[in-house]
């Protein structure tokens, strides 16, 4: 055990922390994807609605008093203690943090104890009596979540600033275990229950995890509390844009959630499983940069290093929009195999599976706008200006809002068949309003820094985007070739033909990358963002 501390503990370099990251949380998304194939195994989706609409009001309280203050404004400032060596300081004032945030959870916890019956029927206003009472039950056990996540993320956010993120990026693989161990073992029997309950034994883990190797690093707990402390004020003013900002997302989700739950049986599954399904790549090869490299970018602010601070930024953008390009192809062309090798078993039935396909596919087309999003939030609170991607997310949640039901309403048509969008056009207003995001996010950061999306950037993306297209037609061309080699009712014959398409569509892929010299791939696979060259 010691030993295994002594890891977590360990300082990383930016290319080891994009290493660290992006191999656990390939492991801790996979085991997410895991968590939802046992899920829609041993539940079925008219119960997963009730799951998932539960986690709304938790996730909005975590969202509205916690995370907005860790990403936006307790990391840059705890950055500037230990780069002026005040480190005793830094944890008096995320002591005071995390007490004053174990007050407001508990408060809230309580509060919302009492008020949830007359929420729940704004989240879920078509609900039956039945799966409205479950829901009412099963979101005031997880409002114990936020508890445990509000200390999480603090302590998470210290080993941040002093570039220790393995256990960082441990921590959620213990949380979706317990989900899993849930769904798996406990889903069979006590059904709903039994997972929820994990869910919570999760975000304790998730603390767990992390507490040691902060306390390692010299971190203590101490009952102290200020609201008049000057450092608190400073973080408490950065941090009510940013908290302003994922409130209104999550108003967003709220909206969608009630929309889906007046659609179909499922919807509310189908929008989140696919949701899952697409963030993938997003986290995997689009946060993990973003996360490895805001302690950089904010410390190169600190030190007065505009030039290495555009450096690192430009180059990040280059080597995410590499990996995430073709992954919008690959993802939009497989989302059928996709959906039914991950969730196509047990409860979950063809019906299940085209709905989830069709709403992946409208969620992909935005994978890189959202893989940038982070990257570029990121910037802006490196600068310590957290109001401007308020602004752009309020705009944002609008636009989503507003477009969301004729989209839904609308209906396309495949073949000879006419199909409504339904919930995936709840998925496809979340894509637009995506890069109407990230081209808000750019155009205001250009207004600083006019080296920001310079004219290699966009050739760069341009020869990303061809060759990923050539790539789709290969890997949509194997598709039809292969269909009549496998048994395609089976799962072992869908991964094969899915299998044998992606990897000729990769080697193509890389092939032209290696002819048209494209440097990206060098900088995305070696994950030497370091180098300003």
């Amino acid at each position: 055990m010691k030993k295994f501390f002594a890891k977590l503990s360990a300082e990383n370099s930016v290319r080891a922390a994009s290493i660290v990251l992006i191999v656990t949380l390939a492991i801790s998304n996979i085991l997410g994807l895991l968590r939802d194939r046992y899920l829609t195994k041993n539940i079925a989706t008219s119960d997963l609605d009730v799951y998932y609409a539960a986690f709304r009001i938790p996730d909005l309280i975590f969202n509205l008093l916690i995370l907005g203050a860790i990403t936006s404004a307790f990391i840059p400032v705890f950055a500037d203690f230990i780069a002026k060596k005040k480190e005793k300081e830094g944890f008096r004032v995320a002591n005071i943090l995390v007490n004053i945030s174990l007050l407001f959870m508990i408060v809230s916890a309580i509060i919302l104890f009492f008020t949830m019956p007359y929420l729940m029927k704004l989240i879920v206003p078509s609900f039956d009596v039945a799966r409205m009472a479950d829901a009412v039950k099963y979101s005031r056990i997880l409002m114990l979540t936020p508890v445990f996540f509000s200390l999480s993320y603090i302590t998470g956010g210290i080993l941040n600033c002093y570039k220790r993120f393995l256990a960082y990026s441990m921590a959620p693989l213990f949380y979706n275990l317990a989900i899993i161990i849930g769904a798996a073992v406990l889903a069979p029997k006590f059904g709903l229950a039994g997972v929820v309950y994990m869910v919570v034994a999760g975000s304790a883990l998730h603390l767990l995890v992390q507490i040691i190797p902060a306390m390692k690093l010299g971190y203590r707990w101490q009952p102290v509390i200020s609201f008049s402390d000057l450092t608190i004020k400073k973080i408490i003013k950065l941090m009510i844009p940013r908290t302003i900002s994922m409130g209104s997302s999550q108003v967003m989700l709220i909206v969608y959630t009630a929309l889906a739950s007046a659609m179909a049986a499922g919807s509310i599954s189908a929008f989140n499983l696919s949701n899952n399904i697409q963030t993938v790549p997003i986290v995997v090869l689009g946060t993990s940069f973003a996360t490895a490299i805001f302690p950089t970018l904010a410390s190169k602010i600190a030190e007065g290093k505009d030039k290495e601070f555009s450096a690192y930024l430009n180059k990040a953008l280059r080597a995410i929009g590499f990996l995430l390009i073709p992954s919008t192809v690959i993802v939009f062309l497989l989302r059928a195999h996709i959906v039914r090798l991950i969730l196509g078993s047990g409860k979950f039935s063809w019906d299940d599976t085209t709905m989830t396909a069709l709403t992946l596919g409208a969620f992909s087309l935005s994978i890189l706008a959202q893989g940038l999003i982070p990257l570029l939030s990121r910037a802006f609170y490196a600068l310590k200006d957290t109001k401007t991607p308020m602004y752009i997310s309020i705009a944002t949640v609008v636009v989503s809002i507003v477009i969301a039901m004729p989209l839904a309403r609308a209906t396309i048509v495949i073949g000879d068949t006419r199909i409504a969008l339904s919930v995936a056009g709840l998925a496809l207003a979340f894509s637009i309003g995506s890069f109407f995001n990230v081209g808000a996010l750019i155009y205001y950061l250009r207004k600083q820094y006019k080296g920001l999306l310079d004219h290699d950037l966009l050739i760069s993306y341009l020869k990303i985007t061809i060759i990923s297209l050539l790539m789709g037609v290969v890997i949509r061309q194997s598709n039809q070739i292969f269909a009549s080699c496998f048994d395609m009712t089976r799962f072992w014959g869908i991964l094969s033909q899915a299998s044998v398409s992606l990897v000729l569509g990769l080697i193509v892929f890389f092939l032209l990358g290696y002819l048209f010299d494209i440097k990206e791939m060098k900088w995305a696979l070696t994950r030497k963002i370091n180098d300003q060259k």
